[in-house]
């Protein structure tokens, strides 16, 4: 259906959230606002979504730089010992879509290492291995990351694809913002929460809603 399919890493591609993201939440709190409950895990997904998690640590937390780029090392030192698992048959997806003439660009706002490690060391299915054309991670240049439409109108001029043979898949309002800025087709994976407020503004902004993986395959493959 597409030449190429612009794909998010957390909670679309690999399951970190439950198994890393949250987790350093609970630790940032435990170390930096011992008086407060750290969120829930369905809490921590709509806190993603919106407004953002920049936003929860400056105007929620109340962190200042300082305590920002603290928050940042004790995130690193979870993101640095655990490697997220991908959503089964997802890089099965991803092969038989390169098979098929496809090309895979990654933008996240998970840093670049991150990201080809995972696919390094858990990128392989029944297929065999698979690793993305291009990976445009976390940047401190807001306007060469999501959901700035630099990363996109790079990986186009570069593969000599135009904006309407693309697709974003995403699971949370960035990908949204992207595509809008970018022209380029959004569709929503919602196999990583259950969560009505998302759920319900992802079905309304986005040309397609996968509940699962399978799904998104027979989409993308044309089944």
């Amino acid at each position: 259906r597409y030449k190429c399919l612009f794909l998010d890493h957390d909670d679309t591609s690999v399951n970190s959230t439950p198994t890393i993201h949250h987790r350093a939440h609970i630790e940032v709190i435990k170390r930096m606002r011992p008086h407060l409950a750290p969120l829930s895990l369905h809490d921590w997904f709509k806190k993603n979504f919106d407004p953002g998690i920049m936003a929860y640590m400056t105007e929620d937390l109340g962190m200042d730089s300082g305590e920002i780029a603290a928050e940042y090392e004790i995130w690193r030192e979870f993101t640095s010992s655990l490697v997220p698992d991908f959503f089964p048959g997802f890089i099965d997806v991803l092969i038989r879509y390169r098979e098929k003439g496809g090309r895979v660009v990654v933008v996240s706002h998970s840093e670049k290492d991150r990201i080809e490690r995972d696919y390094r060391e858990k990128g392989f299915s029944s297929g065999g291995a698979f690793f993305p054309d291009l990976i445009f991670g976390w940047s401190y240049d807001e306007e060469k990351r999501k959901p700035c439409p630099w990363p996109v109108f790079t990986a186009l001029e570069t593969l000599r694809i135009r904006a309407e043979e693309s697709i974003i898949l995403d699971d949370l309002k960035p990908g949204v913002l992207m595509g809008r800025n970018t022209g380029v087709d959004v569709a929503a994976a919602g196999w990583s929460y259950d969560i009505p407020e998302i759920k319900e503004y992802m079905k309304k902004n986005c040309i397609e809603y996968f509940d699962t993986v399978k799904q998104f395959g027979d989409f993308i493959l044309g089944n």
